[in-house]
């Protein structure tokens, strides 16, 4: 949903919080399918901050070097390269979400959250890319010199942006960008990629807030279909993602990120959430994702997948239908025959 009006926007600096200033001005502000569902304001996020004990604990989780194996015959595969950045070979494109490479998810280089672990893979180690895909524009999904560099190295690749955000790209001599609303397609080679809901947000600094869209990726390939949901709290989007555009093969799921839940519910599934939003889909197989690699929110680092394999536990499902890979894991992606 959208609306244009002449606004002042409370825009919180950074991913969660930080200081604030109002700008007024003609825009198109988008909302949710829940228009109710809005981000927190400046008063819970205080409230966050003056309640916390402490951050967690830096730790760093096993990283794999399984890519290795991987020729440039290989096909049907997934790598997480860390947090939403996964390799996707489906036999017909190759292809990045949400890609950071960059040291810190922030507009500048010396603050802002730091990895806990280098990217899987390297830009330097990367195959060809046909398709970058972007969920949605805060620095650990939308990281520009990431987008830059990856360019550089495949000059005919395609961006595929929500709508909003195609000029930021462009200011930066970025091109083959498109933008998106909701449900809107493109086709990459005989891959057919669509725009989903998701229940998020989006703003990159002091103005901006809900000025570009948010959402999640479903790719309809010739033997393979794959989804993957970005940055998102848990709603019925993805009942609906099910009915207009048909049960996923694989799903890429987040998993991290979720407390305080009182905060973060709207905006970060939890491993229970999770778990549904794949029941939700009937997708086949489910992979884990946006933990690990920054310190966001309050859960410990290792926190998610003990939970996510806990919750499979709790429901009666197998422990292979939702994992959490480690970084640098090749993932094999059964085609349809």
């Amino acid at each position: 949903m959208t609306h244009i009006k002449k606004i002042c926007l409370l825009a919180v600096t950074g991913l969660l919080a930080g200081f604030v200033i109002t700008s007024c001005s003609n825009q198109e502000i988008f909302s949710n399918t829940n228009p109710s569902v809005v981000p927190k304001d400046l008063s819970d996020v205080f409230k966050w901050r003056m309640t916390k004990d402490a951050s967690p604990k830096r730790e760093a989780i096993t990283i794999a070097e399984d890519w290795r194996s991987l020729t440039p015959d290989s096909s049907h595969y997934a790598v997480w390269v860390g947090h939403a950045t996964y390799l996707i070979n489906t036999g017909d494109v190759t292809l990045l979400t949400d890609p950071i490479f960059s040291k810190r998810a922030s507009p500048v280089g010396w603050a802002g959250p730091e990895r806990l672990i280098p990217p899987a893979m390297t830009l330097s180690q990367l195959p060809p890319i046909d398709a970058v895909v972007v969920s949605h524009n805060h620095y650990d999904h939308l990281d520009l010199p990431s987008l830059i560099a990856l360019q550089k190295a495949n000059p005919d690749m395609v961006f595929l942006m929500p709508q909003g955000d195609k000029a930021l790209l462009e200011s930066k001599g970025l091109n083959n960008v498109s933008e998106f609303r909701w449900w809107e397609t493109q086709k990459v080679n005989e891959t057919t990629f669509t725009f989903t809901p998701v229940q998020h947000w989006s703003g990159r600094g002091i103005t901006g807030r809900n000025t570009s869209l948010w959402g999640g990726w479903f790719l309809t390939g010739p033997d393979l279909s794959i989804y993957h949901a970005g940055d998102t709290g848990y709603s019925k989007d993805f009942l609906t993602t099910k009915a207009r555009l048909g049960k996923p093969d694989v799903a890429f799921i987040p998993i991290g990120a979720y407390k305080p839940r009182w905060f973060m519910r709207n905006q970060h599934a939890d491993p229970a959430e999770a778990v549904q939003i794949a029941l939700d889909l009937e997708t086949k197989k489910a992979f884990g994702m946006h933990w690990g690699t920054f310190i966001l929110t309050d859960e410990n680092i290792s926190e998610p997948p003990v939970m996510l394999a806990e919750e499979l536990v709790k429901r009666d499902l197998e422990p292979r239908f939702f994992t959490a890979p480690k970084p640098g894991e090749v993932l094999t992606l059964k085609p349809k025959f």
